[in-house]
């Protein structure tokens, strides 16, 4: 069943209507509610039938003096909350103070839609502050959880808050391609044996082949065991040897070398 939008409430509310409310410099009225013109109905149903005996009417005209005199604000800095026929009481929660919310309704209240939202503060013993009998309590109690998220240090702002969930997976995704993107290309380079910064000479395109060139030229004394000492200390694909490794080539080189003139001598 549709239902006209709730009654008593407003998105936004000049504060200069409220002759009790003083604001800090530079907090706004956000929204303003009372409770639900309905909320009125049990005080009707128990008090027309004892009006017949003058009892009922205190019962109904309070009820309707409570509801009229009763404000609940929410600002920019925190929660407000004004009761009170012939005298006021005003009552103030700051943002930074509030540790849960909560809201509840009774058969006729989820039925007609309104409800109790009840805030609890940090260090306090129960419900601190109740706005009672407001339209759309779980509308009420969204709108107050932004507002203590966006105040408190490193709270989201409202674009944030609006930012839909398909454009941070998005975002997300995007991240981890370019990650993915990275660490292939590292791989590559390792399987190609290539340290960053360090290209293979186009001399060494025939790779261990240049090296049996080299112990080849020593051999028949064109080179001498000092030009090979200046040689690059190179693999075939490139890559440059350690100072050990380097050294254990060259001490089979000369094996090879040695064994080849005694097999000449014999």
């Amino acid at each position: 069943m549709e239902r006209d939008a709730p009654s008593g409430a407003a998105d936004a509310a000049d504060a200069g209507s409220f002759d009790w409310l003083t604001l800090d410099e530079g907090e706004e009225v956000l929204w303003s509610g009372k409770p639900h013109v309905y909320s009125i109905v049990p005080a009707l149903v128990v008090g027309i039938p004892l009006s017949l005996v003058l009892v009922g009417i205190p019962i109904v005209v309070g009820a309707y003096l409570n509801r009229e005199n009763t404000v609940y604000l929410l600002t920019s800095e925190g929660l407000y909350r004004k009761q009170g026929i012939l005298s006021r009481d005003v009552r103030k929660i700051g943002f930074e103070k509030v540790q849960n919310t909560s809201f509840t309704q009774g058969p006729l209240g989820t039925y007609v839609g309104y409800g109790n939202v009840d805030i609890s503060t940090a260090g306090g013993a129960g419900v601190e502050m109740r706005f009672q009998s407001v339209p759309d309590p779980k509308s009420v109690q969204e709108r107050i959880n932004r507002q203590i998220r966006r105040a408190r240090p490193g709270g989201r702002s409202e674009e944030a808050d609006d930012e839909r969930p398909e454009d941070v997976l998005g975002d997300i995704l995007d991240e981890l391609r370019a990650i993915r993107t990275l660490v292939e290309g590292e791989g590559e380079r390792e399987n190609e044996g290539l340290v960053p910064g360090d290209e293979p000479d186009a001399t060494d395109g025939h790779g261990d082949a240049a090296l049996d060139a080299t112990d080849d030229s020593g051999t028949d004394g064109s080179s001498t065991d000092g030009d090979r000492a200046d040689e690059p200390r190179r693999t075939r694909t490139g890559r440059r040897l350690p100072e050990n490794e380097f050294e254990s080539t060259r001490t089979r080189s000369r094996t090879t070398e040695d064994r080849d003139e005694r097999t000449d001598r014999e």
